[in-house]
């Protein structure tokens, strides 16, 4: 293959990922083909980490194959699993938005494909198309929600059941 049916083969691929990606639900196609300019492609091997606890990292990540695990250091030094990602999930979300260090890696616990977007990128179509940057912010916020959901109801389940083994119902 030439340069030329290299490169159009790299642009079809990241387009294929960006439709198929969250990120996508609300953009057209020529939107999502603008976003396939700026992503980059990721492979990872079983346990490699994508982000590491602590660490700044300026790019919004979305697995699209494998799996990958949220882990935070316990006091031992140990790492404890908090939740695991399935393709489609979007990770990085928060440090992407703020730029503080992340709370918890990101390891691999199976190969993994991600695409990764760099905030400075995203940035950079705000006057191009900034519709389509307001829709993957949209796209973003909808990942948080869902976060948050998740995490009410998983402290809700926690103090039921700390509550009843207390004696209290």
């Amino acid at each position: 293959m030439n340069d030329n049916g290299t490169e159009k083969y790299a642009r079809e691929v990241a387009m294929a990922l960006v439709k198929r990606s969250p990120l996508a639900v609300e953009l057209s196609d020529e939107q999502c083909a603008t976003l396939a300019d700026v992503i980059k492609v990721t492979g990872l091997k079983t346990d490699e980490f994508l982000l590491e606890e602590g660490h700044i990292d300026d790019s919004l990540h979305v697995l699209m194959s494998g799996k990958l695990e949220v882990v935070k250091t316990d006091k031992g030094g140990d790492y404890v699993t908090l939740h695991v990602l399935q393709p489609g999930d979007i990770a990085g979300e928060l440090g992407f938005i703020d730029g503080a260090p992340h709370s918890a890696g990101l390891r691999a616990i199976a190969d993994c494909e991600v695409f990764n977007i760099h905030r400075a990128d995203l940035e950079g179509l705000i006057a191009k198309d900034p519709d389509l940057v307001y829709k993957v912010m949209r796209a973003m916020m909808r990942t948080v929600h869902k976060i948050v959901r998740r995490l009410n109801f998983q402290y809700t389940q926690l103090t039921d059941y700390i509550m009843q083994e207390q004696g209290r119902h």
